[in-house]
């Protein structure tokens, strides 16, 4: 196990620094951020090259790239482009969002595990038919619309929530947006839970420990269900990232000022600093999501041993 993590971090290395890299290039075609700095004017010669010089764009880009990942290192993600240091900003964004991530992710273990057993054993019946007629309706319709109906009915017309999330983002102020968040992965993660407890339900263990007179509850808990989670434990590791960077329209919606508000913020104003360091932190969160899944096989299923 120890040789399998040290194996996996070194592993790491190399898609960061590539994964980095990528999105450091595809931020600098953007455009021209000093344009974006100086508004509908165009900013004088003389201003734009000192611009350039000091948040360091006059340079080849892969010598900024160099520099960047150098202070990346010593803790340093650079300033954006109205003088705040970046690591000021994800102080204050990420803490909200991992909030709102964390109620997403409940709702997916919570409501789509629940849905996805119950319909699993009971494939072919009412209660499936149902279900996955409400699922292909989540995962067909956009978030955004899902949003946007959700806040009117709720905070607009009915007024059971706040249509617009206060700047403290308490835990139950995000409910609703994390369940907006939640929904097409909730609806996937139904589907796929069924899927694997439906197949899984005839595979010989089962049909085994039903024979010896196991009773139907620890069949289900202790051999089914262990078994089937490892493609859902896969899905759900791999989601933690891209719920925390794909909750920009979830965020916009609901004026929150996590990760996906700065996101957004900095591609509008071609703030390259801005957007590159929450990519790399948000990089890393998906590194290790994905290494703390692959550890969680040997728990669910004691046959997986690593080398």
């Amino acid at each position: 196990m120890g040789r399998y993590v040290i194996r996996r971090l070194l592993q790491m290395i190399p898609v960061f620094i590539g994964a980095t890299l990528l999105i450091f290039l595809m931020v600098n075609v953007m455009g021209d951020p000093v344009a974006g700095l100086c508004g509908e004017r165009q900013c004088d010669p003389a201003t734009a090259a000192q611009l350039r010089k000091d948040f360091g764009l006059d340079k080849p880009v892969w010598q900024q790239y160099l520099t960047y990942m150098g202070h990346v290192f010593t803790g340093d993600f650079g300033t954006a482009f109205n003088g705040q240091k970046v690591t000021e900003l994800m102080a204050t964004s990420f803490p909200v969002t991992i909030r709102l991530t964390i109620v997403a992710i409940l709702f997916e273990i919570v409501v789509g595990i629940t849905l996805g057993v119950v319909t699993g054993l009971r494939r072919g019946r009412p209660v499936d038919t149902g279900v996955l007629l409400i699922t292909l309706v989540v995962i067909s319709v956009p978030v955004f619309v899902t949003g946007l109906v959700l806040q009117l009915l709720l905070g607009v017309e009915w007024g059971w929530i706040k249509p617009s999330v206060s700047p403290d983002a308490a835990f139950g102020e995000l409910i609703v947006p994390g369940l907006v968040l939640a929904s097409v992965s909730l609806a996937y993660v139904t589907r796929l839970t069924r899927t694997s407890i439906a197949e899984n339900k005839r595979s010989d263990y089962v049909r085994t420990a039903i024979a010896k007179g196991l009773p139907r509850r620890r069949v289900i808990t202790k051999h089914l269900l262990r078994n089937s989670l490892i493609p859902v434990v896969t899905f759900i590791g791999t989601d933690i990232g891209a719920l925390m960077g794909g909750a920009i329209i979830t965020e916009r919606i609901f004026n929150i000022h996590g990760v996906g508000f700065q996101l957004y913020q900095g591609i509008l104003r071609q703030n390259t600093q801005t957007v590159v360091g929450f990519v790399t932190v948000l990089v890393l969160v998906f590194l290790v999501a994905n290494l703390l899944v692959d550890l969680l096989y040997a728990v669910l299923d004691p046959r997986i041993r690593y080398a």
